[in-house]
């Protein structure tokens, strides 16, 4: 009774983080059930860790299991189980084979959908990287979705709604997952034992919990956030201060066009810590180690000021693009972000 009791309490507290990550995608999966409304094919849309996969599960688990209660799946019964660990033979899923999904694997799939099962019901199938169908693998999908054979439902899962064929798009239900709660995800960094100063920067950069912890672990994405601080620091200073930085660190660690892309990002979240700490102390910030630097350079300059300097930053950033000469770009960069302070 009491391991009952405990499986009983997991489901509801893993039912609850879904419903947390993605609140109108559960309701609407919820209501999809309770009202017998169930598609023959869907489409998850979500940037990588929105929870696509997770839901999925659950939607698969509700639809096939024997006890649900309150549009729940009991996570108990025999097919429950065999859905958590793949063996349920009512379910398929299916990932590219290296770069795309072919033909012959969709062919495979709807022969499989096809074909009299040792189960009864519903017959459930998944594609990951939906987007990455090519043309006849595509077409021959289609086919299957204009005349579905049986009682089958497609989910098909992709972070690239618009590469999908419109004409596939027409025959599924759209479901468009959320981006994640940044509150979410610095809490799911913490508990993987990420410092919050380091969640709170890689959670500006990414929506996704896995991409998110690798940045959090590299020693080179470490090296640049430090050096971008070492550059906000010494802006404030002087110029000379500032190009000096730009030359010894800036342009030497950050050679490549994505690096300075990265780089240039992180130092306007810089600048808009500043000005949302100059107007409320209290503010989350990207670094909040750095919160009584950014309350003293809030203190020395105007709103208009860092107006100025936030848009300086998004100029460079688009020179980078037009591929701009890049230590021009950045000494432009530095005269720009360094007037206008004012120091007591």
């Amino acid at each position: 009774m009491l391991r009952l009791e405990k499986k009983v309490n997991k489901v509801v507290e893993y039912v609850d983080e879904l419903k947390v990550l993605q609140p109108v995608v559960m309701k609407q999966i919820q209501t999809i059930f309770e009202k017998n409304r169930t598609g023959h094919a869907y489409i998850f849309d979500g940037e990588k860790g929105t929870g696509k996969k997770e839901i999925a599960i659950f939607f698969i688990k509700l639809l096939l299991c024997l006890n649900p209660s309150k549009n729940v799946p009991c996570e108990t019964c025999r097919n429950c189980k065999r859905i958590e660990t793949g063996n349920h033979p009512n379910v398929k899923q299916l990932e590219p084979d290296g770069q795309f999904i072919k033909t012959d694997q969709i062919r495979d799939l709807i022969s499989g959908m096809t074909k009299t099962s040792m189960e009864e019901g519903r017959k459930i199938y998944v594609l990951h990287h939906a987007d990455r169908m090519n043309t006849s693998s595509a077409n021959t999908l289609l086919k299957f979705l204009e005349e579905p054979e049986g009682n089958v439902t497609a989910i098909l899962l992709t972070e690239s709604y618009q590469s999908i064929l419109p004409t596939i798009q027409s025959r599924c239900q759209h479901i468009k997952f959320a981006t994640v709660p940044r509150d979410i995800l610095l809490k799911q960094l913490q508990e993987q034992g990420i410092t919050f100063s380091m969640a709170s920067t890689v959670s500006m950069l990414t929506n996704s919990l896995e991409t998110a912890i690798s940045l959090a672990h590299d020693e080179q994405f470490a090296h640049a956030r430090k050096t971008v601080l070492k550059l906000v620091e010494t802006v404030r200073k002087n110029v000379h201060e500032a190009l000096l930085v730009v030359y010894e660190d800036w342009l030497v660690s950050f050679k490549e066009k994505e690096e300075i892309e990265q780089a240039l990002d992180l130092l306007l979240f810089a600048y808009r810590d500043i000005v949302a700490i100059k107007a409320n102390p209290q503010s989350s910030c990207t670094y909040p180690d750095m919160l009584q630097s950014w309350k003293e350079i809030a203190l020395h300059t105007t709103y208009d000021r860092l107006s100025d300097q936030l848009q300086a930053i998004l100029q460079a950033r688009q020179n980078l693009q037009r591929n701009m000469n890049r230590s021009l770009l950045m000494e432009q960069l530095m005269l720009n972000l360094q007037e206008g302070y004012t120091f007591v």
